[in-house]
Formats: C-alpha cells, sequence, structure tokens
C-alpha cells in the first residue's frame, strides 16, 4: 500500500444551496481529498492554516489516520471562500474569496514526505505544484487538478506542469477551456498530447470520462435524489481516486484506472448528500462497499 501525499488548501467555506445554507463549515481540497484518499491509504498533507483554525478540525483528518505535521499554521486568518448554488448544481457562483494565510503559502515538504509513492497536486498555483515536484524523490505516481482561474492567468505554467504529470483530474469546463475543444472527449486527446498519461474529467451529476491508452471509459454518476451541496465533490472524486490507485499498487493499468474512477465517483456521491464534510467524515468502507454494489445494479445491463 503506497503513501499519499496531497499539496492544497485548508478551508472555511460558507455556503449556500437550495438546501440551506452554512458558515465558515470546514472545507478546502486537502480536508476533502484526505478524509476521501484515507479511505484506502495513509496520507499526508501539506498546507496552511491561520490561528483561528480549530483543532477539532485537525482532529477529524487524524482520527482518520491522516498525518498532518506537515501543515503550516501561521498568524492570520485561514482561507474562506463563499459561493452559492442555484439552479445549475454543477457549478458554484464565487460570492467571495479571501486568501488570507493561503495567499503568501510556499509548500514545504518535510523530509519524512519526501518518498511519498503517489502525489496529488491540488488546486493551487501551477507554479507552487511544480515546486512540490521538485522537493519529492521518485513518486511511483503523479496526479493533478487545476481551475479556470489557473488556465487563464497561468497557462504557460499550466502547460509545463502537464509535462511532468502522470494524471490529470479536472472537470468538464476546465477542459474545454484549457484546449479550446467543442466537447470532453476532443478534449481529452488535447490534454494527453500536453504530457499526461491519462486523463479524467469530472462531470458532476453526469459522472466521468477517463482517456488513457487511447481508449474511453465513461459512466453516469450514483443517482443521487437530493443533492444538498456539491463542494468538494471534485476533491472527494480525486480522493476516491486516487485512494484505489495507492490501496491498490496497480499503476497506470487501465483496469486499475476504471475502478479507480468508480470508486472517485461513489465517494463523490456521499460528499454531496449534506454540507460540508459532513456525510464524508462519517464515511466507512462498509457504507462504500454496500454503495459500490448498488451502482453495479445502475449500470448493469444484464439481469
Amino acid at each position: 500500500m503506497g503513501q499519499i501525499l496531497v499539496v492544497g488548501s485548508l478551508a472555511y467555506d460558507s455556503v449556500k444551496t437550495p438546501s440551506g445554507e452554512v458558515n465558515s463549515a470546514i472545507g478546502g481540497s486537502a480536508n476533502y481529498f484526505g478524509l476521501s484518499a484515507s479511505l484506502f491509504a495513509p496520507v499526508r498533507v501539506v498546507g496552511v492554516v491561520g490561528n483561528d483554525y480549530a483543532e477539532e478540525h485537525s482532529l477529524m483528518l487524524t482520527k482518520r489516520g491522516v498525518d498532518v505535521s506537515g501543515v503550516q499554521k501561521v498568524e492570520g486568518k485561514t482561507f474562506h471562500w463563499a459561493g452559492e448554488y442555484s439552479g445549475d448544481m454543477n457549478e458554484a457562483k464565487t460570492l467571495k474569496t479571501e486568501l488570507n494565510v493561503f495567499a503568501n503559502f510556499q509548500p514545504t515538504i518535510p523530509e519524512n514526505y519526501k518518498d511519498s509513492d503517489y502525489v496529488f497536486l491540488a488546486n493551487i498555483d501551477p507554479v507552487l505544484q511544480m515546486e512540490v515536484l521538485k522537493q519529492v524523490r521518485k513518486p511511483k505516481l503523479v496526479a493533478a487538478d487545476t481551475m479556470n482561474f489557473w488556465i487563464q492567468s497561468k497557462k504557460n505554467d499550466l502547460i509545463n506542469l502537464l509535462k511532468h504529470i502522470d494524471i490529470l483530474v479536472i472537470n468538464e469546463g476546465e477542459a474545454k477551456l484549457l484546449t479550446g475543444a467543442q466537447n470532453a472527449i476532443m478534449a481529452c486527446e488535447l490534454i494527453q498530447e500536453m504530457g499526461p498519461k491519462a486523463v479524467v474529467i469530472k462531470r458532476g451529476e453526469y459522472g466521468f470520462i477517463l482517456y488513457a491508452e487511447n481508449d474511453y471509459f465513461a459512466l453516469p454518476a450514483f443517482p443521487i435524489k437530493n443533492v444538498v451541496d456539491p463542494t468538494g465533490a471534485g476533491d472527494s472524486f480525486a480522493g476516491g481516486f486516487i485512494g484505489y490507485l495507492a490501496h491498490h499498487e496497480l499503476g497506470l493499468a487501465t483496469q486499475a484506472l476504471k475502478q479507480a474512477c468508480v470508486y472517485g465517483s461513489l465517494v463523490a456521491s456521499f460528499t454531496v448528500q449534506d454540507f460540508s464534510v459532513g456525510e464524508l467524515q462519517n464515511l466507512d468502507s462498509h457504507k462504500l462497499e454496500k454503495r459500490y454494489l448498488d451502482y453495479k445494479k445502475v449500470v448493469s445491463i444484464s439481469h
């Protein structure tokens, strides 16, 4: 079983959806990813928080066996994001972004983290993502995420990063923006030409598309009647995806990538059922395996 390193944000989110709203609830890519990936394999987190970050929120990760000794705590306020979902639950309208201590974040990888087998570069500046890669030794697999802001403001740096990673995990809108493609299928091939050996496009309620070894694999998401809060679903997907690969240590074998996508999608299906990490922090392997069996019925064409 491989050790996973994630570098990303630990944050407080204020979110409003048709189901209600929360203020300063736990959020951030590293929190969602860490809780998800730790269902499968040991996780190490590198990030930064302010002195307002509650100890209970660090304990939430450590109780799951996540190593948070790489999280810096500095003077100031923790990164805060506020957003609203109305109508299209696949995309939030950002109301406020307060970077706070995250504005000056310079990821320093602890010595005992540098031998991590699997590295996930969550959604941060691609320049910083490259800095992380310079600090780790010889990871077996490197995956990354990004967002519209970096695609528009630091595209050249992002394209440079893509030459050094194995898998890009990205949503459909970002994939089209990055490539100029009119659809996700075309975008997959154009992204792979930039460097990654595999491309995973997250499609929210419509599931995912995997492109690897000149082959496509696509499935819908597990049907959820009441989507409460989609925030963090993409990072939960990535956590389940990388966690599965780290647990089984099958590298970039296509069948392993397919199974990893399914488990990533299923973990994300729990995340959307509650605000923040409400559902995710109580998720265990028993609940996940039950949903896996239910999902097999959803996607089966045989009786």
